[in-house]
């Protein structure tokens, strides 16, 4: 890589494996320095013990995204251990198959809580030192499914993606003059350990069907587009959907 990000220091949510894993792994390769953060403490561990393998600055926090105190130790751990903070990835997620009518409403609040919460959490709490950076940058994990109707399945999903959508818009509109950029990126189907038990199923063969590619993302995919919004190759974007789906949406 070209080290578009040396010098910088990235914070990562739900990094211990999937999106989160590949996307530390770029921006370590791109010269930035990462805080790896989970609430998998093992698995967490260890993906920053294989990523360390590379000789990058990186390091692992247990972190619970809904929590504003955790919130606030892994912003002040970033900026004792590494330096600072310059790159907010809000990628922590969860979601479910179900309808509406087998939602229950505790199922509704934790994924709201999960996936639209913390990433209002982690803007909030991060900005103090993101305004200290010479190029700071937000990215927000959404989804395709933040824009579509999807199967009808995964209500508190759908609707906690879309929120991610507009509130990355709003907070990118609050900031335009202050040096802090935020973008979503919304990724297709991505072969990630959540889909691995998919395979073979009715399922995976929709996910291969409704992709004009007709296969299945990569993490890698993600972090690609993750260390674009990251660098200054998007110093004059912001507030931008960056869709990374194979073609799902151009339907």
């Amino acid at each position: 890589m070209d080290g578009r990000l040396e010098g910088r220091v990235a914070l990562v949510t739900g990094a211990a494996s999937g999106i989160g894993r590949a996307t530390a792994q770029r921006l370590l390769s791109e010269g930035a320095a990462v805080l790896v953060t989970d609430i998998q403490e093992e698995l967490g561990a260890r993906t920053v013990e294989e990523l360390g393998a590379d000789g990058g600055r990186v390091m692992f926090l247990r972190h619970d995204v809904t929590s504003e105190g955790d919130w606030q130790a892994a912003v002040d751990t970033a900026v004792a251990e590494l330096g600072g903070l310059d790159i907010l990835v809000n990628n922590a997620g969860m979601g479910d198959l179900k309808t509406i009518e087998d939602t229950t409403l505790e199922e509704w609040h934790r994924t709201v809580e999960i996936d639209q919460t913390g990433v209002f959490l982690g803007m909030k709490i991060a900005a103090p030192a993101l305004r200290r950076s010479e190029g700071a940058s937000i990215v927000n994990i959404s989804s395709i499914f933040g824009t579509s109707g999807g199967f009808g399945t995964s209500p508190a999903y759908h609707a906690a993606k879309g929120a991610v959508r507009t509130l990355t818009k709003n907070a990118a509109v609050h900031w335009a003059t202050e040096g802090i950029r935020v973008n979503s990126i919304h990724p297709g189907f991505i072969l990630t350990p959540i889909l691995e038990p998919t395979k073979g199923t009715e399922y995976w063969d929709t996910m291969i069907q409704l992709t004009p590619m007709a296969r299945l993302g990569d993490p890698a995919d993600i972090a690609a587009g993750v260390a674009y919004l990251a660098s200054d190759d998007a110093r004059f974007v912001t507030g931008s959907e960056l869709y990374i789906d194979g073609g799902f949406t151009a339907r």
